[in-house]
């Protein structure tokens, strides 16, 4: 709560958005087999158009919205990193969307090939 407080609004809103991806991992876990493993289920991405201005925060939100199907805790390191590099380093919000979105393709292409997500 102490770095919240330092943080400036715009970081705050990235901060949060953050938690609320991280937070789909509990509110909806991936399916799970009578077994108990998770099940694969693979369906097609949503299309949900790239806004010509849009915040890393909103850019992680409708990557999550347009491929639901993926496990959110497989890619986190990923992007948290790039997250990171655009509140602590300014990387520019378009050039970090776009590495989130070569992050969800890749993910998705796995799944669909029976490699995971």
């Amino acid at each position: 709560m102490e770095i919240y407080r330092q943080l400036g609004s715009g970081d705050r809103e990235t901060l949060l958005a953050f938690a609320e991806f991280l937070g789909q991992r509990i509110t909806h876990p991936a399916p799970r087999t009578a077994g108990g493993e998770a099940a694969v289920v693979v369906t097609e991405p949503l299309v949900i158009e790239r806004p010509a201005q849009e915040s890393v925060v909103a850019g992680l939100k409708r990557l999550s919205k347009t491929y639901p199907m993926l496990d959110k805790g497989e890619m986190l390191s990923a992007t948290s990193d790039l997250v990171a590099t655009h509140i602590m380093k300014g990387t520019a919000a378009a050039e970090v969307i776009d590495a989130l979105e070569d992050i969800f393709r890749e993910h998705y292409q796995r799944l669909q090939a029976g490699q995971g997500s």
